[in-house]
């Protein structure tokens, strides 16, 4: 191994030459590492290697909804929001812009000689794990319960993050956590997730598969075990599948501390050393955490050889040549980014339009939209003036943060009394004695009570405080002093509207029912509260559609541990859910003409075309989200009740109609046997291309009929 400092200058030299070949310029890089050093690079917090000129580098970064835990930066619509969007380009312009202050960011840090954590490009985003269940408390963080939105709208995002110059990445993504892992947060380490094998193909592996076909840079392994394996080390997850199957040539990382876990809570190993090789033999490259320390240990001990290190080592240098982090910088294209773009007003327009198309109207008897010129409003509620219910996790701070009760003021006019008073706690007993609320709210044009959830009652297992089982929810229902709250609100208010925060499902079928317009806005972001009045106030409609189910009660949720899909989401659920996955109301009238889809069977290799008018009968535009469906057999073992195989939002003018079109291969059809193999299943398949998953449901809820159809395949 060439360590002296001759072959050292010349490495130097050879890896810093950006005219040549990148894996030429690895190889000379590795080849002049001393095995220390090599351990060194695949930890997160990297140091140094000054005799060859490798500069420190921290490999944790978070972009979830903006650049996070940096400081400044234009915070986005929590994930669930952008889920709620249903708008590829959106979602793709969003992720451009991110990864636009992320140079920045990173440029400015260089420029004052930092290269801490937070402020590298390679960022561990976008989660793409399936909300299997409202409870869990980093669903927020997810685009949704559907497998091919997920995955989408995760492809748009990682587009939008890593650029598409030629040479360079503009940042690196990263799909996370691979692969079945979604709650409880507080069993995160211990627990093995065993889903059929017809649910790990079918559901928890798609959105995955799409993102690394899309060149996805980076894959994060999840803290739990799945069928037997710790993910972080399961041959089967990173080997048979990534690798071998799906053919991904990025890099491996860890979670934070989940290679520590195969030792201290799952026991598969005994000790530092034989849990850090386990993990580069099976394909994790990079460790968030300090087992990789013990890799020295783990070659001496004949556990791991240098070779199988260097493979790790070469992809996670890969990279960081791809980064242009060893190329001068007037090579790379973002070199030069200025920091005056970070939380400016265009990022900050494309955040409020952003929020304004995540909200969901969830029931309107005519009261919206609202003029400007009430006479009184009133606002209420905990989290009306709540800077954190318009963040959720993972965010970054912008110094301008505007609240619901802000927005609200802002818009109405000068005359309009608005008043506001909080009401009731976000969680906990209500105070005893008087509260005025009440008698504001009988003196009041309009109430509007802004309440449901903040990141302290979900999330992480560590970040949301007052959740009692470390992130999680224990009932999807809302909080019982907010329901009471309410409850007594309704007796006293002439009209009024509930506005809904949070970043998963909650259930409010009383809340429904008294409640003269519903709206759910998950963490709308730094603009969230100007949003939310642009929609109430009809200076923009709202045209969010629903990313999850809302069942009407947490008792017709299966057990949360339980990783079966039978019962969960629109998919496979029976009972009848309160508001369905796909709904939304807007407030123009819109109506589906008739499906066309050819009369030709499908082959095995063929394709239908289905085509529908869209036509909007009101004096306003309509920006419409048309989701088609199919409807497999019946007599399918487990069929799931219907699947999304495409979308598109649409604009549709005042008093026209559009026709939209979709184009469905046979591929849309298959099915996944007991084995977990995607199968042709020839059969009638039902066909709905429409505004919700449940169309009986969305129509008693005021959405308009879908078009229908069959379709036989052959």
């Amino acid at each position: 191994m060439p360590t002296s400092t001759a072959s050292a200058d010349a490495a130097s030299r050879s890896y810093l030459d950006p005219e040549l070949p990148v894996a030429q310029r690895i190889e000379a890089l590795v080849g002049a590492m001393t095995l220390p050093e090599k351990v060194s690079q695949l930890l997160h917090d990297s140091p140094a290697i000054e005799r060859l000129g490798v500069p420190a580098y921290n490999w944790w970064n978070e972009a979830c909804h903006g650049v996070g835990r940096s400081g400044r930066a234009t915070v986005f619509p929590q994930v669930i929001g952008l889920g709620a969007t249903w708008n590829r380009e959106l979602v793709h312009q969003v992720a451009s812009t991110i990864s636009d202050e992320a140079r920045a960011k990173h440029h400015a840090a260089l420029a004052s000689g930092r290269r801490g954590q937070y402020q590298g490009l390679t960022f561990w985003t976008p989660n793409v794990n399936i909300f299997r269940d409202p409870r869990w408390g980093r669903g927020q963080e997810t685009f949704g319960e559907d497998p091919y939105l997920t995955g989408e709208l995760g492809t748009a995002m990682v587009t939008g993050l890593q650029g598409d110059d030629p040479r360079y990445l503009k940042t690196s993504a990263c799909a996370k956590h691979y692969a079945v892992h979604s709650g409880p947060e507080r069993d995160r380490h211990t627990f093995d997730a065993r889903p059929s094998e017809k649910d790990f193909a079918e559901t928890y592996l798609p959105a995955f598969e799409k993102l690394v076909r899309a060149g996805v840079e980076s894959v994060m392994g999840a803290y739990n075990r799945t069928l037997g394996e710790v993910c972080c080390g399961s041959k089967r997850l990173l080997v048979d599948i990534l690798r071998n199957k799906w053919g991904f040539n990025g890099h491996v990382v860890s979670d934070c501390g989940a290679v520590d876990d195969f030792h201290m809570h799952h026991k598969v190993t005994a000790s530092g050393p034989e849990s850090a090789a386990l993990a580069v033999r099976n394909g994790c490259d990079l460790n968030c955490g300090n087992t990789f320390t013990n890799l020295v240990a783990a070659v001496e001990q004949d556990l791991l050889s240098e070779e199988e290190l260097d493979a790790s080592l070469r992809r996670v240098l890969a990279t960081k040549f791809k980064l242009g982090l060893f190329d001068p910088p007037s090579r790379v294209p973002w070199s030069g980014a200025s920091d005056s773009i970070i939380d400016c007003e265009a990022h900050r327009a494309l955040s409020r339009r952003a929020a304004t198309e995540s909200i969901v109207l969830l029931k309107n008897n005519g009261i919206l939209p609202l003029r400007t010129d009430h006479e009184s409003v009133l606002v209420t509620g905990p989290t009306a003036a709540n800077t954190t219910a318009l963040l959720g996790n993972y965010y970054g701070i912008s110094p301008r943060l505007v609240t619901i009760i802000e927005g609200i003021t802002e818009r109405a006019k000068e005359g309009c009394r608005v008043v506001y008073r909080t009401g009731c706690p976000l969680d906990g007993p209500i105070a005893p004695g008087v509260n005025y609320t009440f008698s504001t709210s009988a003196e009041s044009e309009v109430t509007i009570a802004v309440l449901g959830l903040d990141p302290s009652l979900e999330g992480e297992e560590g970040d949301a405080v007052a959740s009692p089982t470390g992130g999680d929810r224990v009932g999807i229902e809302l909080p019982k002093v907010q329901l009471e709250f309410l409850t007594e609100l309704r007796k006293h208010a002439g009209r009024l509207i509930l506005v809904l925060t949070g970043g998963s499902a909650i259930a409010v079928p009383e809340a429904h029912e008294m409640c003269d317009a519903v709206l759910q806005v998950w963490y709308p972001g730094c603009e969230g509260g100007r949003a939310v009045a642009d929609v109430l106030f009809g200076a923009a409609a709202p045209s969010g559609r629903m990313p999850v189910t809302v069942p009407k009660r947490t008792g017709d949720l299966p057990p949360f541990d339980d990783y079966s899909m039978e019962g969960r989401t629109y998919r496979f659920a029976e009972a009848e859910p309160l508001y369905p996955f796909g709904f939304g109301l807007g407030y123009a009238k819109v109506a589906y003409g008739p499906l066309t889809t050819g009369s030709a069977p499908v082959a095995h290799d063929g394709a239908v075309t289905l085509r529908t008018k869209v036509a909007n009968k009101s004096d306003a535009a309509a920006l419409e989200t048309v989701q088609c469906y199919i409807e497999p057999p019946r007599s399918w073992p487990d069929a799931p009740r219907s699947t999304l195989v495409d979308f598109k939002k649409v604009s549709v003018p005042a008093r026209s109609e559009v026709t939209v079109e979709f184009r469905l291969p046979a591929a849309a059809f298959a099915q996944v046997d007991a084995r977990g193999i995607r199968v042709h299943v020839p059969g009638r398949y039902g066909i709905v291309v429409g505004p919700s998953s449940s169309p009986a449901r969305a129509a008693a809820l005021g959405a308009p009929a879908p078009a229908t159809g069959e379709i036989l395949v052959v």
